[in-house]
């Protein structure tokens, strides 16, 4: 019977957790009904069995689910499957691939979300290897490449959509008077006056922060970077009325002593059309890039062949 499910965003939900059963599954003889497939696309296929385990591993193992609710995500996860499948055979196609450095990247971008521990407790919790994950995670930025190239070749913004932007939302690109400044936090005013000391004899503004300063900026040598009036703690507005190279006098806070030192201003103005295109630009594009990928995988289920035994994905619900 042929797929005709609702479209899914192939990267959302359990997208890395679909890769696993996409290889360990592939063709093989049907000489047993455990053998017999599930889902088929095209030359690829899983069975009942690899399913269940996958299913298992994209988080659903332990729930108490009523029947109804197992049945809606068994089904959502299939349509997903299916959509995986399509897209890392077109992607195989177009030639593309993942380098080491990417994958080293991604991985060590992933393993920073966790605790100490927490990237082996939440392998162990879903019944993965290290291994299973970094295939996993392989595969997803793949696809990820993948609609990248898609949308780059369908989903180009012109310069009258640019423009017509533009028109509508002249007020998002009023900007107002900024300051570039760097702060120096302490915990007392003892310590501030020592500070202020040392930058009127002469020392650097950015190495005395990196050395004494409190606040996390402090490795960026106090860096704020650019803020208008009201973006900051209002303890922060003194330096809108300081020159571009002056200190300010220590300035007490919720969180300590801050002296400030200005390093720019920008007046009020107005982005041009042409001044706010790069922004424009890529706003529109986030915006239909999953229109465009999910426009792209209808017109390839409607050129694949795909097959649901939706009596034997039934009869286990």
């Amino acid at each position: 019977m042929p797929y005709r499910g609702a479209l899914l965003n192939p990267c959302a939900g359990w997208l890395l957790c679909l890769s696993l059963v996409l290889l360990l599954s592939g063709c093989r003889p049907e000489t047993d009904s455990a053998a017999r497939p599930l889902l088929t696309v095209n030359d690829w296929h899983i069975t009942r069995a690899e399913f269940a385990s996958a299913f298992a591993k994209a988080g659903t193992a332990g729930q108490a689910l009523t029947a109804g609710e197992r049945q809606e995500l068994e089904r959502a996860f299939l349509r997903q499957l299916i959509d995986r499948e399509l897209s890392l055979a077109a992607a195989r196609q177009r030639g593309l691939a993942i380098t080491p450095a990417e994958l080293a990247a991604a991985l060590d971008e992933h393993r920073r979300d966790y605790p100490a521990g927490g990237f082996e407790a939440m392998l162990r919790d879903r019944g993965m290897t290290g291994d299973e994950w970094q295939a996993e995670l392989a595969q997803s930025l793949l696809i990820g490449k993948l609609m990248d190239e898609v949308v780059s070749e369908r989903g180009q913004v012109g310069e009258a959509e640019i423009a017509a932007y533009y028109a509508a939302h002249r007020a998002d690109f009023d900007r107002p008077a900024q300051v570039r400044a760097r702060q120096i936090v302490v915990a007392d005013r003892a310590a501030g006056d020592r500070v202020l000391a040392r930058l009127r004899q002469g020392e650097e503004f950015a190495a005395v922060a990196r050395a004494v300063s409190l606040s996390p900026d402090a490795q960026q040598g106090g860096d704020l970077g650019f803020f208008g009036r009201g973006e900051m703690p209002v303890e922060f507005e003194a330096v809108f009325e300081l020159p571009v190279g002056s200190l300010s006098p220590l300035v007490k806070s919720d969180y300590g002593y801050h002296l400030f030192l200005v390093e720019e201003q920008r007046p009020a103005t107005h982005l041009s059309r042409r001044e706010a295109e790069a922004t424009i630009r890529l706003l529109l594009t986030a915006e239909r890039r999953e229109t465009v990928y999910q426009e792209w995988l209808q017109e390839l289920r409607g050129q694949a062949t795909i097959a649901v035994d939706w009596p034997q994905l039934e009869a286990h619900q």
